[in-house]
């Protein structure tokens, strides 16, 4: 039998804590579909075209996921979505128009930062709910995965490669745990 978790004062309930889980992977989910709309409207009709394409076809998928969690399990959604609607357009865009190589740098960075959000997101609810949430917790793990996916899809399709990869890529990288900070807790 799991030992109980305690609490310190300030820490967010077990309940709080997977909302706060759902909103902010709800959010990300929603950015990414941006990012991806935004690289396509610039690279569509290019030979990454496709490519891309069929990562916004999955990240479509998990948004989908994410929008029936928030329904099921009445949470709400951040209300920094407007925000994140124009920011994550201009990001895809912006990259794209910076070349195919760029766009996959951002895709790599966002990438990154979006697989240890959902490894530390695992571990959490393991702790903070046991074996209750097991579902969730499978959705974090599979997704998790396919976003592995997508920065793999990246690299090999010279995102590493972009001019000023570091700079963009820590950029990138930056803006998007501050999105993460923001949508838990807006």
């Amino acid at each position: 039998m799991k030992k109980p978790v305690s609490y310190k004062p300030g820490d967010l309930s077990p309940a709080k804590s997977i909302e706060r889980m759902i909103r902010v992977d709800h959010a990300g989910e929603y950015g990414a579909m941006r990012i991806y709309q935004g690289q396509l409207a610039i690279l569509g009709k290019s030979s990454d075209g496709p490519v891309i394409a069929e990562m916004a076809e999955q990240e479509a998928e998990h948004l989908e996921i994410f929008e029936n969690l928030v329904v099921e399990r009445r949470v709400r959604p951040t209300a920094l979505l407007p925000l994140w609607h124009l920011a994550g357009f201009a990001l895809g865009a912006g990259t794209a128009l910076m070349g195919k190589r760029a766009a996959m740098a951002c895709t790599i960075a966002v990438e990154e930062v979006i697989d240890e959000h959902y490894t530390r997101q695992a571990d959490t609810l393991k702790t903070v709910s046991g074996d209750t949430e097991s579902e969730l917790y499978d959705t974090f793990v599979r997704i998790g995965e396919e976003e592995q996916e997508h920065r793999d899809t990246a690299i090999n399709h010279g995102g590493q490669d972009a001019p000023g990869y570091d700079i963009l890529s820590s950029t990138v990288k930056s803006g998007t745990r501050l999105a993460i900070w923001l949508s838990e807790r807006i």
